[in-house]
């Protein structure tokens, strides 16, 4: 099904004689500049932020409009050559990255970075797939509204890389993912046409919905190379507390009380336990203990108030005095200004920093029934004690809409290494016990290469079929993102 670059079949002077043609044609569509050849210029582009893998590109191009990118890819198809889309390369599955063949094309979107139009009765903008988010949250800002996605890799990830693998981040649970808050997209298809689906229409029932079978596709259905997407009012005020708790349990029935005490204005709910904390101390002094006492676990949870703070806060001392009240929290922290609150989310935000820091460890992005999460974090530590005794346990997430990164890291003085020799077998164990409560083995980060092994085993044949005739519907010849989702 995927196709084989002729660089790769014929021998090494009818290859080199083919990839200096190619070369030479991506320089004449593009310019000499935006095509890297050069492995000391293509290091960033092949590399995940982790440090955790690492590919080999055939070359990496830098196109600067839709049409150049369908240029590139007939040209593509002409010489047989697979394309990697890639965003702004913060995925954690390898989804953006080439393998190590060295045959395939990297194709960045960087270039193609401007906010096209922004209807403020409508509430809503349209974006190059390029956009970097936390440009598109300040230029919402600045109108007035707010695209609420929002997320630590923000300073870097990109819209289309978003769009591409449904994205969630903090917010999921007021506003949903990524799919969620889109209603266009431009999208270039594999025969090299450009596909305008740049709807601002919040109702369109004419035929199959485009839209959705992008989105969530990792770039192996086509290239996003621009969005519709919605924009909410600027709430009044945003408030954060920091919550200690003594258990997941708890943080279950305190999540069914806040929702039912604010409704619509919980915004965020993270659930952050010991050793993310004490990894953030470790790492990053600036963002110490929050706590004066260790404590099992904590909330981060955001109240969004369109009235007015002192409504805001009125809410949030009720809703904590009761939680008190009925024993769910030990301990709450309310900041007392901007700076205090966006500390709180700087610890949230440097918990997968502190784990690159820390070294290399066994990740799991996983999506659970609310009600089962606290099961599964018992099962589960159950599981890693008896096999791994001193393997740590990092896990935090979005616990409002059922995701948890659920991370086992090596014991203190062992090498990361070393330990993540038992990556496959640790994966079996999560992600088997996972499906037995009705789970998912990807919650917000997809397949991409990681996963796409998986996927055999957790999804049904029939899903599988399904999968497969759309992926050779849309693109027959294999050129995007092979052995990315779908083996």
């Amino acid at each position: 099904m995927y196709v084989t670059s002729y660089f790769g079949t014929y021998n090494t002077i009818e290859s080199h004689i083919l990839y200096i043609q190619f070369l030479q044609e991506l320089t004449n569509l593009i310019g000499k500049n935006n095509v890297l050849t050069d492995i000391t210029d293509q290091k960033k582009y092949v590399s995940d932020w982790f440090g955790r893998a690492n590919g080999k590109a055939l070359a990496v191009v830098k196109p600067a409009n839709p049409n150049e990118i369908a240029s590139i890819v007939k040209l593509s198809e002409k010489y047989r050559v697979s394309i990697v889309p890639q965003g702004g390369n913060t995925g954690l599955v390898g989804g953006g990255l080439p393998d190590d063949s060295g045959h395939e094309l990297v194709l960045s979107l960087e270039r193609i970075n401007k906010i096209r139009s922004l209807d403020a009765l409508g509430k809503t903008i349209s974006v190059d797939a390029g956009v970097i988010l936390e440009n598109l949250h300040q230029y919402a800002h600045e109108h007035g509204l707010e695209f609420p996605l929002t997320m630590g890799s923000q300073g870097s990830a990109t819209i289309g890389g978003l769009l591409s693998t449904n994205a969630g981040g903090t917010a999921v649970l007021r506003y949903g993912n990524a799919r969620d808050l889109c209603l266009g997209l431009e999208v270039i298809t594999a025969e090299g046409e450009i596909w305008n689906g740049l709807r601002c229409l919040r109702k369109d029932n004419t035929g199959y919905d485009l839209r959705d079978i992008f989105i969530g596709s990792e770039g192996t259905l086509g290239i996003i190379t621009g969005a519709v997407l919605k924009l909410v009012p600027l709430p009044k005020a945003r408030l954060s507390a920091l919550l200690s708790l003594n258990s997941p349990s708890l943080a279950i029935q305190l999540l069914e009380f806040v929702q039912a005490k604010a409704n619509s204005q919980l915004t965020a709910f993270e659930l952050i336990s010991d050793t993310c904390l004490s990894l953030v101390d470790q790492y990053f002094p600036q963002f110490s203990y929050p706590f004066s006492t260790k404590v099992p676990y904590c909330i981060l949870i955001e109240i969004s108030d369109n009235e007015s703070e002192e409504h805001a806060y009125a809410l949030l001392n009720a809703i904590l005095e009761e939680a008190f009240e009925m024993s769910l929290i030990t301990d709450a922290i309310i900041p007392q200004s901007l700076s205090q609150s966006k500390r709180f989310w700087g610890i949230r935000e440097h918990i997968p920093l502190s784990q690159v820091e820390d070294g290399k460890n066994i990740k799991h992005d996983i999506s659970l029934p609310i009600s089962k999460i606290p099961e599964f974090i018992e099962e589960a530590k159950k599981i890693i004690i008896k096999e791994l005794p001193n393997a740590r346990i990092i896990d935090f997430g979005h616990l409002g809409d059922g995701n948890l990164h659920y991370n086992v890291a090596a014991p203190i003085g062992e090498s990361p290494d070393i330990f993540m020799k038992k990556k496959y077998i640790v994966n079996e164990w999560i992600h088997d016990l996972v499906n037995q409560m009705g789970g998912s083995i990807s919650a917000e980060h997809g397949i991409g290469a990681n996963k796409a092994q998986d996927l055999i085993k957790y999804k049904t044949s029939t899903e599988l079929n399904l999968m497969k005739k759309i992926k050779a519907g849309l693109d027959p010849h294999g050129i995007f993102n092979p052995k990315k989702v779908l083996l």
